[in-house]
């Protein structure tokens, strides 16, 4: 096969990887007006309702921030977590010793949100090139020791403007911040409608 070609079907490819819907858009721009709301990082276990269940509004750590700018749609990460789950146990990680799904807090573990994303979501390329991280995409990390971090990419650019900033709580509550390629990123993926 010629270059041309190569190089043309690469492109293809690419678009269709790192295209972005309407609702992408509209994810990251409700994301961001969590940044408005006090949130005290706390990663305690909490009771739940199910479904919708949510910790205290004044709580949370950094996938509650995914999970609420999720809720603003109509999309309930606890119920769809805890129901793949239950039917296939099996698939996901097993870092916590547990014999059964927990509704009050799988949703809340980055590694149960990477594998329900991958298995129902796009799972993107990991790059270190900025211009593949969209608004709406979400983004995983390895913080080092055994712990994950999670958040999802906005409109806002860095104040280079060679990237976009992301939404997330690492222990100052949901903030915008600058920090994509802070961590080492293990997972990068786009949920909803495409």
């Amino acid at each position: 096969m010629n270059r041309s070609i190569l190089f043309f079907l690469f492109s293809l490819i690419a678009q269709y990887l790192f295209a972005q819907s309407p609702f992408q858009q509209q994810l990251a721009d409700s994301t961001l007006l969590l940044t408005q709301q006090e949130v005290t990082y706390d990663p305690s276990y909490f009771r739940l309702d199910y479904p919708n269940g949510d910790v205290p509004a004044n709580r949370g750590v950094c996938t509650d921030v995914v999970i609420r700018a999720y809720r603003k749609f109509g999309i309930d990460l606890q119920q769809l977590v805890h129901e793949d789950m239950r039917e296939n146990f099996s698939l996901y990680p097993n870092n916590w010793n547990l014999s059964r799904p927990d509704k009050n807090i799988d949703h809340r573990r980055v590694p149960n949100l990477m594998v329900f994303f991958s298995r129902y979501g796009k799972q993107l390329p990991i790059s270190q090139r900025a211009s593949n991280y969209l608004p709406g995409d979400i983004v995983c990390w390895d913080l080092g020791r055994g712990l994950t971090h999670i958040g999802i990419v906005v409109r806002q650019k860095s104040r280079d403007g060679k990237r976009h900033v992301i939404v997330h709580n690492i222990g100052a509550g949901q903030v915008l911040e600058d920090c994509l390629f802070d961590y080492k990123i293990i997972g990068h993926y786009r949920y909803g409608e495409y």
